[in-house]
């Protein structure tokens, strides 16, 4: 089919929700992506930091092939080895002893906080409340959009679920004013990405963490975009020397795969018992073998170190271009490969000028174009990226 046929049947029949660019995808090889036309693409979005590997990655092709041909799908009724090992593998990297396994984001953190409320209620019936940030982006189910403390997410899905309160990211004093005896739980992202790529002051985390332990609070991370290298580690919170009581993952995690995961604390977990959670697909072989596969390959191709050191390259061209025009791009921040640029005005135009000149990337928060490649990318890849951004700005000129 040619693209117009493809986008004609799509404005027939799909649920007009997504405002797509007019292009049709049909493969994709290493950081680069095709259309139908044949068009070549350089991918610096990736499924919205999802190809944590790129496309076809021959271990991840090999795994999800493999498994595929042996057993696609088995209820949790039973056990399936390959999930055995996965969960071995998350508990162990990052020091919670118990793993859920989800199909999305969105469950992950769902399930996140059904396990929060469940363990709050054992210590009284009034400690419910959950504490997130504001701008921040934790799913699109109504409990999830409800922690969203966004309101262009919410309109028109009232009344919302109760027991939600929003402080702004990074302000500590609004944090310790919020949180009370009521407090089940705070959830936050480490970096917030869709609201922006903000990075929170430096200290802020942990002294969350201790305030969550002064109240008898639980903390959530919502490591849904940086989880699983994105941020240089494994999880971002390595990175504060903390850890949570419960985190969240999903997007990388299976390299393109549907999952996701929330882990927990072995206290915390006890709260839940056989017959309080569940997921018909979730933890299935597939995209567990598809998961242990992006695992294998971060420890034998170095993606952490790579996500590092590539990741401050690609700032530091963003800020040359930042000096050479200082009209349209006015911050860049991020932390390994999820990196901002944010500019003096609307993002859309610059987005579009540079998918016809072949390169992929998107516009958050309306006005922060962001960067999130595959771990893999080489810093002749950013060089390319940051000649089709130069070309383009100059076109574009000041706001």
């Amino acid at each position: 089919m040619n693209k117009n046929a493809v986008m004609a049947l799509d404005a027939q029949y799909y649920l007009p929700v997504f405002a797509r660019y007019p292009i049709v995808l049909e493969r994709g090889e290493g950081p680069y992506v095709y259309d139908n036309e044949g068009k070549k693409y350089l991918d610096f979005l990736a499924g919205i930091a999802v190809n944590l590997l790129g496309h076809g990655h021959p271990g991840l092709v090999k795994a999800v092939a493999e498994q595929a041909g042996k057993l696609i799908h088995c209820s949790n009724l039973y056990y399936t080895e390959v999930q055995a090992k996965l969960v071995q593998k998350l508990a162990q990297r990052s020091g919670l002893e118990r793993v859920f396994i989800a199909n999305s984001g969105a469950e992950a953190n769902e399930g996140a906080m059904k396990l929060a409320r469940k363990y709050g209620k054992l210590q009284s019936e009034s400690k419910v409340e959950i504490i997130t940030a504001q701008h921040s982006f934790h799913g699109r189910t109504l409990a999830t959009l409800t922690a969203t403390a966004q309101e262009k997410y919410q309109k028109g899905y009232e009344p919302l679920p109760q027991g939600f309160s929003h402080v702004p990211f990074g302000d500590l004093t609004a944090m310790e004013a919020a949180v009370s005896a009521k407090t089940c739980a705070v959830l936050l992202e480490p970096i917030q990405g869709e609201g922006g790529v903000h990075v929170p002051p430096a200290g802020y985390l942990k002294a969350v963490r201790e305030l969550c332990d002064k109240h008898g609070a639980l903390l959530i991370f919502d490591e849904i975009q940086t989880g699983v290298g994105r941020t240089g580690t494994f999880f971002a919170y390595e990175q504060e020397g903390i850890t949570p009581d419960i985190v969240t993952l999903a997007k990388g995690l299976a390299g393109g795969v549907p999952i996701g995961a929330f882990l927990a604390r072995e206290e915390v977990a006890q709260a839940f018992h056989a017959g309080d959670h569940g997921s018909t697909f979730g933890g299935n072989p597939l995209a567990c073998a598809a998961a242990l596969a992006v695992m294998e390959a971060m420890e034998e191709e170095g993606l952490l170190d790579n996500a590092n050191k590539l990741g401050q390259l690609l700032q530091d061209k963003l800020r040359q271009l930042a000096q050479k025009y200082p009209g349209v791009i006015t911050t860049v921040r991020g932390r390994g490969l999820i990196v901002g640029a944010e500019l003096a005005g609307q993002g859309r135009g610059i987005v579009e000028a540079c998918l016809e000149k072949g390169v992929i990337i998107n516009c958050t928060a309306g006005n922060v174009l962001r960067f999130v490649p595959p771990l893999n990318i080489t810093a002749a890849h950013i060089e390319e990226v940051i000649a089709v951004l130069d070309g383009v700005l100059k076109e574009h000129g000041a706001f």
